[in-house]
């Protein structure tokens, strides 16, 4: 019994890496044909799938720069939108979530049962009302709607706090409090730093969903030197006579470039974030 109980450990493991061999493939080909079709000629494109990349680079690089693809507006555009909004969700969402795990109020339970809620519900049912305000105040064509409201980042905040009952611990706090520092000061100075793995893993998704927004941003821009990079991408779908799908899939994939260089920067926190995260002692 014991000899067939380690016989089948390296079954299970061979198993396992089969099976994560196969999720990083799914995670990786689309990102591969990508670059490979940003190499190919419209024609070519339309003739089939192809591994191998295309000469045709240059002249997609042509056709995505002559359309009025004004790609260092929608860089610093969609720059501007994306750093903020991740800044100001995952700072003001750690600070709520820092709150709620702390004090002892009335009333706390209910604004968690509202997290709760609002983490159900889909971003497009509030979508025509949320337009509808924002005209109302005069803040559409601006880019304060698309940065504000990331602020209630519900699931940020569900995420943040549960990494805190995880690494948190009130001596310290009450510590702080005895030698004299304000709130404010114990959060920033002694707390931010020991969330660090928890605030890296929420700017990762953060920015990466800010960054891709474009159903917000064609609804509230109107003015094409504020549009975005996805949007400057959505027009390069040509007219009724041709579409360089070419040029299209190179600007798709200069789009991921800032995700990347992104993700690169803060992939050391992630792993660690998500364990931490969903641990409770």
């Amino acid at each position: 019994m014991i000899g067939a109980g380690r016989s089948d450990h390296p079954v299970k493991r061979y198993f396992i890496h089969t099976f994560m061999i196969v999720l990083g493939l799914i995670a990786i080909v689309p990102i591969y044909i990508l670059l490979i079709n940003s190499t190919r000629s419209t024609e070519q494109i339309n003739l089939g799938l192809s591994l191998l990349p295309g000469s045709n680079m240059a002249y997609n690089w042509n056709a995505l720069t002559s359309r009025g693809f004004l790609i260092w507006h929608g860089f610093l555009n969609s720059s501007i939108i994306a750093v903020s909004a991740t800044v100001l969700s995952v700072y003001f969402s750690a600070l709520t979530a820092y709150g709620l795990h702390i004090y002892r109020f009335r009333g706390r339970l209910a604004i968690w049962t509202i997290i709760l809620i609002i983490m159900m519900l889909p971003g497009s049912l509030t979508f025509i009302g949320f337009y509808q305000l924002m005209a109302r105040w005069r803040l559409t064509d601006m880019y304060l709607p698309l940065i504000i409201p990331g602020i209630a980042a519900a699931a940020t905040v569900l995420f943040i706090r549960q990494y805190m009952s995880s690494v948190l611990s009130m001596e310290l706090i009450d510590a702080a409090r005895i030698d004299g520092a304000g709130e404010y000061r114990i959060f920033n100075i002694i707390i931010v730093p020991l969330i660090v793995p928890a605030l890296a893993a929420q700017s990762i998704f953060t920015f990466v969903g800010s960054w891709n927004n474009f159903l917000a941003p064609f609804v509230l821009i109107s003015t094409q030197s504020k549009y975005t990079l996805p949007m400057l991408i959505f027009m390069l779908r040509g007219d009724i006579y041709r579409t360089e799908f070419g040029g299209i899939y190179l600007g798709i994939a200069v789009s991921l470039v800032p995700i990347i260089i992104f993700y690169i920067c803060m992939s050391r926190f992630i792993i660690s974030g998500l364990t931490l995260g969903g641990i409770k002692e």
